[in-house]
């Protein structure tokens, strides 16, 4: 029976085949797409969480909050409690910080985009009815902006690392500096 199969796959121009290699080829072929879909897995999840990460405004989202302190032009300093929220969606960032002591408020509002390390938006001081456009850089939590509005200017430095945030704010007007630690 062998010898027939045998001589049948000669004629035929083919090899004889066994159950044996049959079997191997099959697991053979089942390995490589076993390992095909893992690779596929690991590919498609390493994109999406570096792309996930890759947002100049990675890890900002929620509602944070913490103390800080503020500097009037008089050279007074007051402490205060601030709670800041951020909606982020892909390149852009909605933003609310407000701020408070016994004598002193302020709310500041934010809509920025980051593309290319560029950052660019619009701001407004809600409780003295001021706003106008932000300009700068940052990327991976770290910004440098400008915001300025007709007689006003102010540098902020934003540092996100973690659950920690810090912001430090100099000015030009009768609010002469902020600096602000932030939780998640």
């Amino acid at each position: 029976m062998a010898l027939q199969r045998v001589s049948r796959a000669a004629v035929d121009g083919k090899r004889p085949v066994s159950k044996t290699s049959q079997v191997s080829e099959f697991f053979a072929k089942a390995r490589r797409l076993t390992f095909a879909a893992v690779a596929f897995f690991l590919t498609a999840f390493a994109a999406s969480t570096s792309y996930a990460q890759s947002s100049a405004f990675a890890g900002m989202a929620g509602t944070w909050s913490g103390p800080g302190t503020v500097t009037l032009d008089d050279g007074s300093s007051e402490r205060i409690r601030c709670r800041a929220t951020y909606k982020v969606a892909g390149a852009s960032m909605d933003m609310s910080l407000t701020c408070a002591s016994d004598a002193y408020r302020f709310n500041l509002l934010a809509a920025v985009v980051a593309q290319g390390g560029e950052v660019t938006g619009n701001w407004s001081e809600t409780s003295r009815n001021v706003g106008g456009n932000i300009q700068g850089r940052g990327a991976n939590g770290s910004f440098q902006v400008i915001a300025q509005a007709a007689g006003f200017s102010s540098n902020i430095s934003l540092k996100t690392t973690g659950n920690k945030q810090s912001i430090a704010m100099r000015a030009d007007s009768q609010f002469r500096a902020a600096n602000i630690t932030l939780s998640k």
